[in-house]
């Protein structure tokens, strides 16, 4: 087996062979690190990186494994955890000039549960500033390319976590997702990416009380995000909006065969690109060679879906990020001084029409997956944008016509719309660009299993990427 193997080992075959005694913790967390020193330059996927202390506690999972010592869920593994939750004694940035890189007095519940796991932190992962944007570049940190096609992004917000999985430098990753920054970048590099049902996961105060706010894993397969997902997920005592009781998935699904598939090209509104329209009818027949029945439904959504997304976000995380305005302006990076700008021109009406929308827009998601057992769509409506986009000054085309430069090429936002249902990003293919696309799996209200049943029939179907070097990106 070569160090580039090691490196791209799914979560859960090197947890068998740690408690084998076949590999140790320190051979896979040098791998690791050694490849992440070979490929920052080109992609750029760390902020803070922790690796001499991660040896050491590679070091003490070893010792644990060699003693047959009771071990945690993820004992070992080296885990990226995006650079804007806390953890005790070590610096966050959430990407901007404006943290100056203040060292946390305590650590999110969701870092917590995974470090008592035996989690390993070897590094933190990029973001764009205040994780306000569907790429990933910040004036602290600089700009994470795609380890598929460096000319890309990653996707945003959680592009490092992304960046950093495809480039074979962490086991698994965490993410979180207000617009769809977990399922973007899935999407962009060729990942599993999960968005639990609001409240599933804790999450941050205040954002935890908004219900478009969600944390969640990212990995290179199916089991691995189940892995962490079942590490993250369970009530909290300083979370109120955190579900009981704890949901733990499993690992063995039956097939989908005879089940209902309703499939969305489009969601009413959006402009498709040509690469990502073939890979998902290419998906479609995947599902269908595995006895399920596929069909295309008309949810009567149209474009008042992304503008109620956009203005609903700019009243709250834009509005919040206003307040740095008069004093740090100057310091903001272009996206997030305009979403900072616009936030503050948001009123209160505006907000309750964003309210409405939602309610209306579940009308007919609600009976529609009372009929189907899922609905699948594109995740992102274009592979990626490029990896310096900026949307203050750039624009978007899909087929010929220009679309939001925010988030008008990404269909993401509508399920945070509808923050209750399960949604899992799964790869399609990858576009002429070498970029890969993907296809969101939405389940009914806290129905996680389903969701990934679906995704864990279509990867078995499919094979899972990352396995050869023929499935992964060659750097």
């Amino acid at each position: 087996m070569t160090d580039l193997d090691l490196c791209y080992m799914p979560a859960s075959e090197a947890l068998r062979l740690f408690k084998a005694k076949k590999l140790s913790p320190v051979e896979l967390m040098r791998a690791v690190i050694d490849r992440a020193e070979a490929t920052k330059e080109t992609i750029n996927c760390f902020t803070f990186t922790h690796f001499e202390e991660a040896i050491g506690l590679a070091r003490k999972a070893e010792a644990k494994y060699a003693r047959g010592a009771r071990t945690g869920a993820l004992e070992g593994l080296p885990i990226g955890i995006k650079d804007e939750s806390y953890i005790k004694g070590k610096p966050t940035s959430h990407g901007s000039l404006l943290t100056r890189d203040a060292v946390c007095g305590h650590t999110s519940t969701m870092n917590e549960r995974i470090i008592k796991a035996g989690g390993i932190v070897h590094a933190r992962t990029a973001t764009p500033e205040f994780s306000c944007a569907g790429y990933t570049w910040s004036r602290r940190w600089g700009v994470t390319r795609n380890p598929w096609n460096p000319d890309f992004t990653p996707g945003g917000s959680s592009g490092g976590a992304a960046a950093t999985l495809a480039s074979g430098t962490s086991s698994i990753a965490t993410g979180s997702d207000i617009a769809g920054s977990i399922r973007i970048p899935a999407s962009a590099c060729g990942l599993v990416g999960f968005k639990p049902p609001y409240g599933r996961n804790p999450d941050e105060p205040p954002f935890n009380l908004d219900f478009y706010c969600h944390t969640g894993p990212l990995a290179r397969n199916v089991k691995d995000a189940i892995l962490l997902q079942n590490v993250m997920a369970g009530p909290s005592p300083l979370d109120i909006a955190t579900l009981r009781p704890k949901l733990r998935l499993p690992v063995d699904y039956k097939p989908i065969k005879g089940w209902k598939i309703a499939f969305s090209m489009d969601l009413g509104s959006f402009e498709v690109d040509a690469d990502v329209r073939r890979n998902t009818l290419a998906a479609c027949d995947v599902f269908r060679s595995l006895g399920a029945t596929v069909e295309e439904v008309d949810l009567g959504w149209g474009d008042e879906v992304l503008k109620a997304g956009m203005a609903y976000l700019e009243h709250l995380f834009g509005a919040s990020l206003s307040q740095l305005l008069e004093e740090h302006g100057e310091d903001m990076t272009s996206y997030a001084r305009r979403f900072a700008e616009d936030g503050r021109k948001s009123k209160a009406t505006d907000f309750v029409g964003t309210l409405e929308v939602a309610a209306r827009m579940y009308q007919t998601l609600g009976p529609l997956l009372e009929k189907y057992d899922v609905l699948i769509c594109p995740t992102n409506a274009l592979p990626a944008v490029s990896a310096e986009f900026d949307q203050t000054t750039d624009t978007v085309e899909i087929n010929g016509k220009q679309v939001n430069p925010s988030l008008g090429w990404v269909m993401t936002t509508p399920f945070n719309m509808m923050s209750r249902c399960p949604v899992l990003s799964m790869p399609s293919g990858r576009a002429a660009s070498g970029v890969p696309t993907g296809i969101q799996i939405v389940g009914r209200t806290y129905c996680d299993a389903d969701v990934f049943r679906a995704a864990m029939a279509y990867e078995t179907a499919q094979g899972q990427w990352y396995g050869s070097a023929g499935t992964r990106p060659s750097l």
